[in-house]
């Protein structure tokens, strides 16, 4: 089994919250295509990309899912990497509740997520 396989339930349960704009199949391709990277972990995982702005470059943390401290004791590896790909800084985006259990290791809120969907 590879680690995709075996993260397949924590991806297909975050991407639940997404708005339906990824199945799990998009995730496999975007990762085995370098587009997306698998972190994971005994008990998690997390699935980042890289963004790239005119005037800045971001680790995106795009989804994760699992055992929240493990997801948290993740951070350092997660930020040094995207230090080693010239990134400024980390950004995600997910359900309201990330900012209160991230808040203790220094995650803010900078803005809001809407949708109207028709």
């Amino acid at each position: 089994m590879t680690e995709l396989q075996r993260c397949k339930g924590w991806i297909e349960s975050a991407l639940e919250y997404g708005g339906g704009t990824h199945i799990y199949d998009d995730i496999v391709t975007a990762i085995v295509e370098g587009k997306m990277q698998l972190w994971p972990a005994e008990n998690s995982c997390l699935v980042t990309e890289i963004t790239k702005y005119p005037r800045k470059k971001v680790l995106h943390v795009f989804l994760g899912g699992g055992n929240l401290d493990e997801i948290k004791g993740m951070q350092a590896d997660v930020i040094a990497w995207a230090k080693a790909q010239e990134c400024e800084s980390l950004t995600m985006s997910g359900r309201k509740g990330w900012s209160k259990a991230l808040a203790d290791i220094g995650w803010k809120s900078q803005l809001v997520l809407l949708e109207k969907r028709f």
